[in-house]
C-alpha cells in the first residue's frame, strides 16, 4: 500500500518503470541473440519490479502494463523452439527455477500459455496447475494482477465446445472450473484488501478497491463467453457457485458489484429461468448493499427482454416472474429493517415498471404493487423525505403514462390510498399530473362512479386539506390549478341523460366543498355542462312528470338555480348574473317561460342589490338587454315587465353617456327582426328620442362643467340606430327625422365650443358615406334614402 504522499508515489513509479525498461533492454538483446538463459535472467529481474508494495492500484497498473507489453515479446520467443532449442516441457520446468515467486509465476503463466497452444499436454492439466500455483502470491494487489494476467493469457485457450483445445465432453466443465477457481481466489484477495493498513485510511482503501473491481468482474465476463455453458449447466453449477462466493464474502462493495456483474453479463433467458436462485441470494446480502439498484437493473433487463419479442412472454408466465420478484422484494424489505422508505418505494417503482411492460393487461398485478406500497407507507404517517415523495409520484405516474387513460387507473383500488400518503403540496402536483393526462389524451370520464373516484384523487385541488391556509399559495399557481379543474369538468360526459345528471350531481357535491375562493372558477363550467345536458333534452316536454323521469330540463334548472346562488356567498355577483342570463336563454330554448322569467328576476335582483360599481352596472345592463332581446318565450305581460325594468335601470345609470347608450340599446327590445318577433315602432322611436335628450343633457353638462361641449359621438351613434331601424322598415323613423339629426350633428361639430374628437369626425364621415352609397345603389332602398341630403 502507498505509505508516502503523491510525490513519493510518482518517484517510486518512475523508479519502477526505469527498472522495467533497463532490464527489458537487456532482455531484448538476449532475445535477439537467442540467449535463453540471459533472457530468463533479465525477464525475472524486470518482473521483480512488480513486487513493490509502495504503489496504489492506479500506479501499479501503469507499471504492470509496461511489464505486460514486454511479456508479449517474451512469449513470441518461447513459441519459437528453433530459437532457444529447448522443448516446451523442459521450458515449463526451467522457468520454475526463478528465485522469486512473483517473477516465477508470471514466467510460468507465459510459458503455460505457449504449452497449451503446443497441445503437448491437455489444456485442463496446465490450467489447473497454473491456477493452483498462483495461490503462492497472497498479497492482494500483486495477487490480483497476477491472476488477471493468467486470465488474460488463458482466455482464448480454454477447452470450450468448438475450441481447438476441446478433448472430450467433460472439457467444458474443466474450463468452467478453472475460471470459477480463479474468480474465487481473486475475489478473496479483493475482499482482503479492506483489512490492509491502518483503519484511518479506510475510505481511501475502498476507493482503491473500487478501481480494481473490473479485474475480478472480468472472470464473470469470460464465463459468460464460454459457448459450452448451457442453461442446465448455468443453473446447476455456474450460478450457485458464483452466488455462494458472493454471499460468503460478506463484503458490501464486492456483493453489490458482483450481483450487478451477474445481471449484466449473463443472458436474459438464463436470468428468467434461474430467477428463484438469483433472487434467493438477495436477502442474504449485507444490509448496507444497495440491493434496490441491483433488483431494478434486473427488472429493467427482464422487461426489455419481454418486449423484445412476443414469443418470450409465455416464459414469464410459466416461471411466474411477477410473483417471484414481488416476493423477493418483500423479503429484502423485511430483511433490511434499516432500509430508508425511499429505497423501498424505488423498488416498488421498478416492480411496477416491470409489470406495466411485461403484463400490461394484468391490472390486478398493478394494484397488488400499489397495495404493497400502501402497506409500507402506512408504517410512516406522512412522507417527510422529498426523494421518497418523488418516488411515490413516479409510482403514481407510471400507470398514467402506460395506459394513457385515467379511466384504467380509476379501477385500481389502491391508487387513491397511495395518494393519501402524499403531503398536501405533492398531492396537488399529482392531481395536476392526472388532469394533464386526461387533457393530453382527451379522455372522457363517462360514469358518476368514476367521477367520484377521480374527484377523490384530485381532492387536493377541490378543497383545502386538513384546514391548510389558502393564503400560503401563490395566486398564479392557484388560478392555474382551478382553471385545470374547470377544464376537467368539461371532460366529464355521457350521452345517456340520466347518467350525465348523476355526473353533474357528483361534481356539484365535490365542488361545493371548495370554499368561496374556488367557486368562481368551478361553478361556471358545471353550469355550462348542465346547460349542454338541457339542450340535449330540450326536445322533451317541459311539463313531463319529473317524479318518474329524473333527467328533465325543469329538474336541471332547479339544480342550476341552487348552484348559482352559492356564488352570492363568495361574493361574485357579476359572474352569477351572467350565469342566470345563460340559464334564462336555455330555458327560452326549452320553451319554459316561468323558468326563464325566474332567472331574469334573479338577475334583476342581483343588479339591484349586489352590483354597485358603475362600470359593472353598465356591463350588466347591456348583458341583460342583449339576452332579453333574444328571448322569444315571454308573453306580453312578462315581456313588458322585464323591458320596463331594463329601460328604467338604463336611464338611472350614473354617467350620462352610459345612460344614453343603454337607453338606445333598449330600442332593440321593441323591434326583433324575426318572423314572429315584436315590432313596436312607436316605442323604438320613444327610446331613441329619450337617448337624444340624454345626449343633449350630456352636452350641456359638459358645457357647464368644462366650458366646452362634450364630444358629439353619442349623436352619431344614435344616428346609426335611426338608420338601422329606417332600413328595417320602422315607419316611425322618417327621412326627415334622419335629416334633422344629420343637420344637428353638423352644426354641433362646427360649433366653437365643441371639443375636437377625430374619432367622432371619422365615424360621422363614414356614416355619411354609407348614406351616399345606399342612395347610389338604387332600387327600393335607394328610393328610401333619396330624400336625405348629406
Amino acid at each position: 500500500m502507498m505509505l508516502g504522499g503523491d510525490e513519493d508515489e510518482e518517484k517510486w513509479l518512475a523508479e519502477g518503470i526505469a527498472g522495467v525498461q533497463h532490464n527489458a533492454f537487456y532482455m531484448h538483446r538476449a532475445l535477439d541473440s537467442n540467449n535463453l538463459r540471459e533472457a530468463l535472467k533479465y525477464s525475472a529481474q524486470m518482473l521483480s519490479e512488480l513486487r513493490t508494495s509502495k504503489l496504489s492500484p492506479h500506479k501499479y497498473y501503469e507499471l504492470y502494463m509496461r511489464a505486460f507489453d514486454e511479456l508479449r515479446k517474451l512469449e513470441m520467443f518461447f513459441k519459437d523452439e528453433s530459437r532457444h532449442g529447448v522443448s516446451i516441457i523442459d521450458l515449463y520446468e526451467l522457468v520454475q527455477h526463478a528465485g522469486n515467486i512473483l517473477p516465477r509465476l508470471y514466467l510460468l503463466c507465459t510459458v503455460g500459455s505457449v504449452y497449451i497452444k503446443s497441445k503437448e499436454a491437455p489444456a485442463k492439466e496446465v490450467l489447473k496447475d497454473l491456477v493452483e500455483m498462483c495461490r503462492g502470491v497472497q498479497h492482494p494487489i500483486r495477487g490480483l494482477f497476477l491472476r488477471s494476467y493468467l486470465a488474460q493469457v488463458s482466455r482464448d485457450k480454454l477447452p470450450d465446445i468448438g475450441s481447438e483445445y476441446e478433448r472430450d465432453a467433460e472439457t467444458v466443465m474443466d474450463a468452467v472450473e478453472f475460471v470459477l477457481q480463479n474468480f474465487t481466489e481473486m475475489n478473496k484477495l479483493w475482499v482482503r484488501m479492506q483489512h490492509q493498513g491502518p483503519g484511518r485510511i479506510r475510505e481511501k482503501r475502498e476507493k482503491e478497491r473500487n478501481e480494481l473491481r473490473d479485474l475480478v468482474g472480468k472472470n464473470l465476463h469470460v464465463l459468460s463467453q464460454i459457448e459450452g455453458i448451457d442453461l442446465e449447466m448455468y443453473k446447476e453449477n455456474v450460478l450457485p457457485r458464483v452466488l455462494e462466493q458472493v454471499v460468503n464474502c460478506k463484503d458490501e462493495l464486492a456483493q453489490y458489484y458482483l450481483m450487478d456483474c451477474i445481471i449484466q453479463v449473463f443472458p436474459d433467458e438464463y436470468h428468467l429461468q434461474t430467477l428463484e436462485t438469483l433472487l434467493g441470494a438477495c436477502p442474504q446480502l449485507q444490509p448496507t448493499v444497495d440491493i434496490k439498484t441491483v433488483l431494478s437493473r434486473l427488472m429493467d433487463r427482464l422487461s426489455n427482454y419481454a418486449v423484445s419479442s412476443a414469443d418470450v412472454l409465455p416464459e414469464f408466465l410459466q416461471v411466474e416472474a411477477f410473483a417471484k420478484l414481488s416476493n423477493a422484494i418483500g423479503k429484502v424489505i423485511d430483511a433490511q429493517v434499516d432500509m430508508p422508505i425511499v429505497g423501498a418505494i424505488s423498488l416498488y417503482v421498478s416492480l411496477l415498471t416491470f409489470t406495466l411492460r411485461v403484463h400490461p393487461d394484468r391490472l390486478d398485478y398493478v394494484d397488488q404493487v400499489l397495495g404493497a406500497c400502501v402497506k409500507k407507507l402506512s408504517s410512516a404517517p406522512k412522507l417527510e423525505d422529498s426523494r421518497a415523495t418523488k418516488q411515490v409520484v413516479a409510482l403514481l405516474s407510471a400507470p398514467l403514462d402506460k395506459y394513457n387513460d385515467i379511466v384504467t387507473a380509476l379501477t385500481l383500488s389502491n391508487y387513491p390510498r397511495v395518494m393519501d400518503h402524499l403531503d398536501d403540496g405533492t398531492n396537488k402536483v399529482m392531481a395536476m399530473v392526472i388532469i394533464q393526462s386526461i387533457m393530453k389524451n382527451s379522455t372522457c370520464i363517462s360514469t358518476a362512479e368514476k367521477v367520484e373516484v377521480l374527484f377523490e384523487l384530485i381532492k387536493g385541488l377541490i378543497k383545502d386539506l386538513d384546514g391548510a391556509a389558502q393564503d400560503e399559495l401563490d395566486e398564479e399557481d392557484f388560478k392555474e390549478e382551478q382553471n385545470s379543474v374547470a377544464r376537467l369538468i368539461h371532460m366529464l360526459y355521457n350521452d345517456d341523460s340520466e347518467e350525465m345528471l348523476k355526473i353533474i350531481c357528483t361534481v356539484r357535491k365535490h365542488i361545493m366543498t371548495g370554499g368561496p375562493k374556488r367557486l368562481p372558477f368551478t361553478v361556471p363550467p358545471l353550469v355550462f355542462s348542465a346547460l349542454r345536458l338541457v339542450r340535449q333534452l330540450q326536445n322533451q316536454d317541459g311539463d313531463a312528470a319529473g317524479e318518474e323521469e329524473p333527467a328533465t330540463p325543469k329538474k336541471i334548472f332547479q339544480l342550476l338555480n341552487q348552484t348559482i346562488e352559492t356564488l352570492l356567498s363568495v361574493p361574485s355577483p357579476e359572474m352569477a348574473l351572467r350565469l342566470y342570463l345563460q340559464c334564462a336563454e336555455a330555458a327560452n330554448d326549452c320553451d319554459l317561460e316561468p323558468v326563464a322569467y325566474e332567472f331574469f328576476t334573479q338577475a334583476f335582483m342581483l343588479y339591484e342589490e349586489e352590483i354597485a360599481d358603475s362600470k359593472a352596472q353598465v356591463t350588466a345592463i347591456h348583458l341583460i338587454i342583449g339576452t332579453l332581446q333574444r328571448i322569444s318565450v315571454f308573453g306580453v305581460e312578462n315581456r313588458d315587465t322585464l323591458t320596463h325594468k331594463a329601460t328604467g335601470y338604463s336611464a338611472r345609470l350614473l354617467k350620462k353617456p352610459d345612460q344614453c347608450r343603454a337607453v338606445y340599446a333598449c330600442s332593440h327590445l321593441f323591434w326583433v327582426d324575426d318572423q314572429d318577433g315584436i315590432k313596436d315602432g312607436e316605442r323604438v322611436l320613444l327610446c331613441l328620442k329619450r337617448a337624444l335628450r340624454i345626449a343633449n343633457a350630456a352636452q350641456q353638462m359638459a358645457n357647464v362643467a368644462r366650458g366646452s361641449s362634450g364630444p358629439v359621438v353619442l349623436f352619431v351613434e344614435i344616428l346609426n340606430k335611426y338608420l338601422y331601424f329606417f332600413e328595417k322598415g320602422n315607419t316611425q323613423i322618417t327621412a326627415s327625422a334622419i335629416q334633422s339629426l344629420i343637420e344637428l350633428i353638423t352644426s354641433e361639430m362646427q360649433s366653437e365650443s365643441t371639443t375636437l374628437d377625430p374619432a367622432a369626425n371619422a365615424f360621422f364621415a363614414s356614416t355619411k358615406r354609407y348614406i351616399e352609397f345606399q342612395k347610389k345603389k338604387g332600387g327600393a332602398m335607394g328610393e328610401k334614402y333619396d330624400p336625405i341630403n348629406v
